[in-house]
C-alpha cells in the first residue's frame, strides 16, 4: 500500500522520497536508506505501517528531524486510542487519514480519506490528499481510526459470508465459475468481481511478505493488495476497542496459506487448523452421531473423554450427567423412528489443541442443538464436554 500511495504521488507531480523498514527499494521512486534524510527533505511525512507499534517506533526515530512546519499525515490502520495518543504527541502537526480502498484504488486516485486534523493544517495537505482520492472530513483522530475498522469489518463479513457461500457450493457440486456468476448479482458482488480471478485460481491469492512501509511483494502468482494477516489484526483491535468479541474474525489469518496472502485465500483455502486436524477432528462428533443412530452407548464412550459431562435442560430442570450416566439412557438398539431422524455437524472451528463444534438433530417432533468443547489428546481428539438445546 505504501509503494502504490508513494507511486501515485509521484506520477502526479510531487517530489516524492521514500523509505521502508525493510530496506527493499522501489522502482518508481527514489528510495532513501536513511529515515531520517528522507523525512528532513520533507514537507509532508506521509506513513503507510502496519500498526501502531509501528508508527510509534518510526516516529520516535525520526522526530529530532522533523522541519519545523513539517505535517505528518498517518493513513496506517490502528486503534483509537492510538490515533489519539499519536495526535496528542504531535499536536498541530499530525493528520490522522487512514483510507477506505486497497493497492488499485490507491494507483487509481480513488481512495476514500477519512481525515482528521485542524481546519488549518488539513487544508495544507489537502491538496496531497487529494491526489489519492476523495476527502472526508472527521472529528477527531480516534474517530477516524474507529470509522476504519468497522468499515473493515464490514469487508471480514463479506470475505467470510463469501467463504462459506463458496464452501456450500462446492459441496453441491457446482461448478465455480456458474457460483461466481450467480455471486456477482447479489450483495457480495463487488468483492466478487474484485477477486474474481483469485476465487477463480486461489493459488493467485497467496504472496509473499509485507515490507516496510506498506509495500508487499510477490513470491506465488499474484500480489496481496490486502493480506489476511491485516484484516485479521484489524479485527483484533476492533474487538478490543469495543470490548465486543468478534466470532470468526479471528481465524482470517488462520489458513494454510498463511496471513501474508491476499484476503480472497480466506474463501477459498480452509483454515491451517482445520488442515492439520483433518478428519480426525470430525471422528468424535462421527462417533456421537452413531451412538444415536444405533443406540449403542460403546459409541459415546469412543466420542467423549471418561470425565465429560452431558449438560441441558430436562424437564424443566437442569442436568448434569457424567458419560456413564449418559450411557445409561441408551438401550443398545435404535429409536423406531430412527429412519425419519437426522443429525446435521454445522460448524467446527479449531484453536490449536482445543476445539468447538455445533451440530443440529432432528428427532421426531424435537430439535436438538447440540454445542461441544473438544480437546487433542493422546494424539486423538475427543469430546471433553457438551451442552444442549431442546427445541420442541
Amino acid at each position: 500500500m505504501g509503494e502504490a500511495i508513494a507511486t501515485r504521488l509521484a506520477a502526479q507531480g510531487w517530489e516524492v522520497v521514500g523509505w521502508t523498514r525493510s530496506g527493499r527499494a522501489s522502482a518508481t521512486v527514489e528510495v532513501t536508506g536513511d529515515p531520517d534524510d528522507a523525512v528532513a527533505r520533507a514537507d509532508v511525512v506521509l506513513l503507510s505501517l502496519f500498526d501502531g507499534p509501528a508508527c510509534r517506533q518510526v516516529l520516535d526515530d525520526v522526530r529530532d528531524s522533523l522541519r519545523a512546519g513539517t505535517i505528518v499525515v498517518n493513513t496506517s490502520t490502528i486503534a483509537p486510542a492510538e490515533a489519539a495518543e499519536l495526535a496528542g504527541r504531535l499536536g498541530a502537526s499530525y493528520v490522522h487519514a487512514p483510507v477506505l480502498g486497497s493497492v488499485p484504488a490507491a494507483a487509481d486516485g480513488a481512495l476514500r480519506v477519512l481525515a482528521a486534523a485542524g481546519q488549518d493544517t488539513l487544508d495544507r495537505v489537502r491538496p496531497v490528499l487529494e491526489t489519492l482520492g476523495t476527502v472526508g472530513g472527521v472529528e477527531d483522530a480516534s474517530t477516524a481510526a474507529a470509522l476504519k475498522l468497522i468499515a473493515n469489518n464490514s469487508l471480514a463479513g463479506a470475505v467470510l459470508a463469501l467463504r462459506d457461500a463458496l464452501r456450500q457450493a462446492d459441496a453441491l457440486g457446482l461448478p465455480r465459475e456458474q457460483v461466481l456468476d450467480v455471486l456477482e448479482l447479489g450483495q457480495l458482488g463487488r468483492l466478487v468481481a474484485r477477486k474474481r480471478a483469485f476465487l477463480t485460481h486461489p493459488s493467485a491469492a497467496v504472496t509473499g511478505t509485507a515490507t516496510g512501509i506498506g509495500t508487499k511483494t510477490g513470491t506465488g502468482t499474484g500480489t496481496a493488495e490486502f493480506t489476511l494477516g491485516a484484516l485479521a489484526k484489524d479485527m483484533a483491535l476492533l474487538a478490543a476497542a469495543s470490548d465486543i468479541p468478534l466470532r470468526g474474525a479471528a481465524h482470517l489469518a488462520d489458513t494454510a496459506a498463511g496471513p501474508d496472502a491476499d484476503i480472497a485465500v480466506a474463501a477459498t483455502v480452509p483454515a491451517a487448523t482445520d488442515a492439520v486436524a483433518g478428519e480426525a477432528v470430525l471422528e468424535p462428533l462421527r462417533a456421537y452421531i452413531r451412538g444415536h443412530a444405533t443406540g449403542d452407548p460403546a459409541h459415546f464412550r469412543d466420542a467423549f473423554l471418561p470425565t465429560a459431562h452431558i449438560e441441558g435442560i430436562r424437564d424443566g430442570a437442569f442436568v448434569s450427567w457424567p458419560l456413564e450416566e449418559y450411557c445409561a439412557l441408551f438401550q443398545g438398539r435404535p429409536a423406531p423412528d430412527e429412519p425419519a431422524r437426522s443429525r446435521r455437524i454445522d460448524a467446527v472451528d479449531v484453536h490449536g489443541t482445543v476445539a468447538t463444534a455445533t451440530m443440529t438433530l432432528r428427532h421426531g417432533p424435537d430439535t436438538f442443538t447440540d454445542i461441544f468443547l473438544l480437546t487433542h489428546v493422546h494424539d486423538s481428539w475427543r469430546i471433553a464436554n457438551k451442552a444442549y438445546h431442546r427445541h420442541s
